[in-house]
């Protein structure tokens, strides 16, 4: 054991290893609401079946209404919630305005929805359930998820090339 300044240095290096633990475990506990939400949000999508492929290709098949009737009643949920906000002006949790602006149609907006509904009939996974399916135990859908993560990495060096 060797004495540096007057303390031990095996005694400075558990305390800030105890530090640097005490740290990670309030960060951890700061996210835990994170995380408990994004559990919450895939045992939903498990239980609906929105991650079942069958259900997806029945959708795109039209086949059944199970798909539609889940994300027909989201856009009527979100419609309703962006309503109400702009009618009585709701504000965050810190007191800041909700500035929802108006979108322009841009051609880009029905290119991009092509692209992204053919990559989800052909691998039966859009980005919120890719996670819910690996958790699930759907490993190949990591192959998706990394297409994905690809795919945006390729649209950020193309993007001040592509039409906006």
């Amino acid at each position: 054991m060797a004495f540096a300044g007057g303390h031990l240095l095996l005694h400075d290096r558990r305390l800030r290893h105890d530090l640097v633990d005490l740290t990670l475990f309030i960060t951890a506990m700061k996210n835990l609401k994170f995380l408990l939400v994004g559990m919450c949000f895939g045992i939903i999508l498990i239980k609906s079946e929105v991650i079942s492929w069958f259900r997806i290709q029945e959708m795109f098949r039209l086949q059944s209404f199970h798909m539609y009737g889940i994300i027909g009643s989201a856009i009527v949920v979100a419609m309703i919630s962006i309503l109400l906000i702009k009618r009585f002006n709701i504000k965050t949790i810190h007191q800041e305005a909700i500035i929802i602006p108006d979108k322009q149609f841009n051609w880009g907006y029905v290119y991009g929805g092509l692209i992204f509904g053919l990559g989800w009939a052909l691998t039966g996974a859009c980005p919120g359930p890719i996670f819910a399916q690996i958790g699930s135990g759907i490993l190949v859908t990591s192959v998706t998820l990394l297409s994905a993560i690809a795919g945006t990495w390729v649209y950020g060096l193309l993007r001040e090339k592509l039409p906006h």
